[in-house]
């Protein structure tokens, strides 16, 4: 209810300010309005992500779950070493 009845107020908040505003419902937080720079930010970096884990995707097809585990615990190990 509140969104409807300012949501002119909210969006210069949001244009103007740079402030983000969650949109609850029942208490629930349902949605977000963000700024333009902030959405293209995220998409860029879901579309990479993306890109990241279909990549990884092909490049382990062959690996079954033993050969997983076994590359898991290796980079684990290398990454506290350093």
């Amino acid at each position: 209810m509140t969104v409807r009845q300012n949501l002119g107020e909210l969006l210069n908040e949001v244009q103007y300010r740079g402030d983000t505003v969650v949109i609850t419902k029942a208490g629930k937080a349902v949605a977000a309005l963000v700024g333009m720079a902030l959405f293209e930010r995220i998409r860029l970096m879901r579309s990479e992500f993306y890109r990241l884990t279909d990549r990884l995707q092909r490049a382990y097809s062959e690996v079954g779950p033993a050969g997983a585990e076994i590359e898991i615990a290796e980079a684990i190990k290398a990454t506290r070493r350093k």
